[in-house]
């Protein structure tokens, strides 16, 4: 395709003219203005052409992922894009494609001829890359169908920031159930919802308490990773940050993927504004929760918040009133889940899970034996307790 026409073709994307902000395709965009201007223009624009690409690194993954994060009217309408809109995605992507499969050389010899300086061949190279995988508009809203598209198809796993915005989280934790040994039943509570949830049916909103170190947030966090595939993302938030829920809600209400808003270690005092707060925006409120996002909370609490003995105390009516203030939050999640910390049997059996998982190389009994004395110095049992234990045995292994 002669530049001239790619030059007008790139203009004209539709379906996807947000791509036109991408870097890559601005700075061949600037490449084909400087043919028409002189040659330090053109070799300015190339530079920053050729420097963009060496950045980047695989160009192809690059503009992949843009067309993947890219909100436009293929996906608000991709139950049924009509046959003009599938045209026109037809145009932008091979437009796209032929950007992709330019290569330096190229491009030199175009401006090497237009300003009759042969110096310009001897300006950085580099080489095509491989075409976009699919070819045509009803490939692409395929591709969409399968694989998502938007902000948050970035990641699996998001973080609500101090200013309210939500942001990818680059390393998320890959904890996955099987590194989790013990509680069969709470985790197959967990597991039984968010599928009914990923299904499109009925699920609830879970809160997961219990003990310290029992592995509540651990939990969370391999359950959505067991889902990841089929589209479940998490979204980290502090309880600090529950005035930001409907920003959160209109950012994932259009969204294709599922949620799970994470709301670690939850506990409110009485005159705490979040905890109003969140009552309605569970359930209560006007503005109803997306279906399509699930809260997922732990807390030390049962009831998520602070009591002292002079809520207890005073006449009948008064305490009924404190105690259903107390419990009006925690009623609102439809499962609660109780990880206690385990007795002598189940902690032994989690060690022991943990011992074989790693290979560690002590008798059964030698094993109990150091698990023990080491919960006893760590002020009890629990699988976090049970997980240091491993790790300082296998430390202590590699040394000798």
């Amino acid at each position: 395709m002669e530049l001239s026409i790619l030059s007008l073709r790139v203009r004209a994307l539709s379906v996807l003219r947000g791509l036109q902000r991408h870097p890559f395709v601005s700075s061949y965009l600037a490449v084909f203005d400087a043919l028409k201007t002189d040659d330090a223009d053109f070799a300015r624009a190339y530079g920053a052409l050729c420097a963009q690409i060496f950045a980047c690194g695989d160009v192809n993954r690059a503009m992949l992922d843009a067309v993947h994060f890219d909100v436009n009217t293929m996906t608000d309408t991709l139950a049924a894009p009509s046959a003009t809109l599938l045209g026109a995605a037809t145009h932008d992507i091979q437009a796209l494609n032929a950007l992709l499969a330019l290569d330096g050389n190229t491009l030199k010899s175009a401006a090497a001829g237009v300003y009759r300086m042969p110096a310009l061949r001897d300006l950085p190279d580099y080489p095509a890359a491989a075409p976009l995988p699919f070819r045509d508009g009803a490939a692409l809203a395929s591709f969409y169908r399968a694989q998502g598209y938007g902000f948050f198809a970035q990641a699996s796993a998001f973080a609500v920031q101090d200013d309210g915005t939500v942001t990818p989280i680059g390393h998320p934790d890959a904890i996955r159930l099987r590194d989790l040994p013990g509680y069969e039943r709470q985790k197959q509570q967990i597991l039984k919802n968010t599928r009914a949830f990923l299904d499109g049916r009925e699920a609830n909103n879970i809160l997961l308490y219990g003990d310290k170190g029992t592995g509540k947030s651990s939990t969370v966090k391999a359950v959505v990773n067991e889902y990841a595939e089929r589209g479940l993302k998490i979204i980290e938030m502090s309880p600090r940050h529950i005035a930001c829920f409907p920003r959160i809600f209109a950012d994932t209400l259009r969204s294709p993927f599922r949620f799970i808003v994470f709301l670690d270690d939850l506990s409110f005092s009485r005159e705490d504004d979040n905890f109003a707060a969140l009552k309605a925006f569970i359930e209560g409120g006007l503005a109803g929760k997306p279906s399509n996002l699930v809260i997922y909370a732990t807390s030390n609490r049962r009831h998520l918040i602070r009591e002292t003995f002079a809520d207890r105390e005073g006449d009948e009516v008064r305490v009924r009133d404190s105690l259903e203030t107390v419990t009006s939050l925690s009623d609102r999640f439809g499962l609660e889940i109780t990880f206690s910390v385990p007795d002598k049997d189940e902690y032994l059996y989690i060690v022991d899970q943990l011992a074989a998982e790693n290979g560690l190389a002590l008798s059964g009994e030698q094993l109990h034996l150091l698990a023990e004395r080491f919960a006893l110095r760590r002020n009890g049992r629990s699988p976090r307790t049970a997980r240091q234990f491993i790790s300082q045995q296998l430390a202590e292994q590699y040394e000798k």
